[in-house]
């Protein structure tokens, strides 16, 4: 259990805002480097050439860096610093953004009205690189040996594991394994999404569930005989408005059946027709009894003869403020003030990596990027005068939860 208690002295906070300030033209340089690199999902040739600078990045802070590859997405960049410090860290951010190849040269990185631009600026470029430019903070903060110091000379943690990850957007297929293990024996985890565009840091996130459900029914002449048909696009539409009933039956929990495929041609009686639906829920129990309400409905059959199979396709357990993620955010809270701006935390429906991290029972915080917004839109944008607040905001809090345990 996390217990608050500052150990982030002025002098400390001073020392890491300066530094990072004095490094402000460098960040925007590398930036713009990173930005101006297509890296989609799939675009694992861009994925990989930025997860080559981050590994070299971590390479040279003494981090033991190694890469698990893969053939079809991006490779997984993770690496391993051992210090003197107490307890055990993991940081976590993601490579790779929304967009097509082709992107950046529509619309490459610039700056204009005190803003940065660029595909995967915010969603999250700028909040993996923080996580390095705050490491360097440490290092220049603690090490009396200079900045050739090794970890062991100013890392406050036992040891920090940062995972680059390089499929986050379309739900980490390939690196949940890899930050599942890692989190194994975590006692605390920072993810590295931007802030809201309000500033906020996240504390919460729903818990996630795709599910598929295959109705099968009879096909038949619909103008001849269609009696001796069985619709499956009938038992589809009556399962349709029961699960959209279920909505506002637990608090904050969302069921939305966001496709329907099926049918052959307007003069058959469809034989097949396919749901996939979206569930949202606050907390793990609620996500549960969301899942025993849709597994009753896919179970009975309002058309005879039609039946249903049901397959979960995705599940993400829900991001919950528990007691030790409350801590973290009065930490949080506390540290930001002394840097001179306000923070507040939020809940926030969408899912991340903090999803599976928490879902492990590791004390997580999430939005711990600059403040940005517009996300997978045209005109994702990053508050340049944010960078060197909550950088500084990541390194104390570094400190901070390694001081208190």
């Amino acid at each position: 259990m996390v217990r608050l208690v500052s150990t982030v002295s002025d002098a400390d906070l001073e020392g890491l805002r300066g530094h990072l300030e004095a490094g402000l033209s460098d960040y925007l340089a590398d930036l713009a480097r990173l930005v101006n690199v297509d890296c989609g999902s799939y675009t694992k040739a861009g994925v990989d050439h930025n997860g080559r600078w981050f590994a070299d990045a971590l390479a040279e802070l003494g981090a033991q860096v190694t890469v698990e590859t893969n053939d079809a997405l991006g490779d997984t960049v993770v690496a391993t610093l051992e210090g003197r410090g107490v307890g055990r860290c993991l940081l976590i951010g993601h490579l790779d953004t929304v967009f097509d190849e082709g992107t950046v040269a529509e619309r490459p990185f610039a700056i204009r009205d005190g803003r940065a631009f660029g595909p995967g600026v915010d969603d999250m470029k700028s909040g993996l690189l923080s996580g390095i430019y705050a490491l360097r903070a440490l290092r220049a903060l603690r090490s009396a040996a200079g900045a050739d110091a090794g970890p062991a000379d100013w890392l406050p943690f036992a040891r920090l594991t940062y995972v680059a990850n390089p499929d986050e957007e379309i739900g980490s297929p390939a690196s949940t394994p890899v930050i599942r293990r890692h989190a194994e024996d975590a006692d605390v985890c920072f993810v590295l999404e931007s802030a809201r565009d309000n500033g906020d840091i996240v504390s919460a996130r729903k818990g996630i569930a795709d599910y598929q459900l295959a109705i099968a029914g009879r096909a038949a002449h619909a103008g001849v005989e269609p009696e001796k048909g069985r619709s499956a696009i009938v038992e589809a539409a009556h399962k349709t408005l029961a699960l959209t009933a279920l909505n506002g039956r637990w608090p904050g929990a969302t069921i939305n059946v966001g496709v329907i495929e099926g049918g052959t041609r307007p003069n058959v009686v469809a034989e097949s027709c396919t749901l996939k639906v979206d569930v949202r829920a606050i907390s793990r129990a609620d996500l549960d009894a969301v899942e025993s309400a849709i597994d009753e409905i896919a179970m009975t059959a309002t058309v005879p003869d039609t039946v249903c199979v049901i397959s979960l396709i995705h599940s993400w357990q829900p991001m919950e403020k528990t007691p030790a993620v409350a801590v973290l955010v009065e930490q949080a809270i506390e540290l930001a003030a002394r840097l001179d701006f306000e923070l507040r935390d939020t809940a926030t429906g969408g899912a991340s990596d903090a999803n599976t991290t928490s879902g492990m029972g590791v004390p997580t915080l999430d939005g711990l990027g600059p403040v940005g917004g517009a996300d997978h839109a045209p005109g994702e944008y990053v508050e340049i005068d944010s960078i060197v607040p909550r950088t500084a905001l990541l390194a104390a809090l570094l400190l901070s939860a390694a001081g208190s345990r």
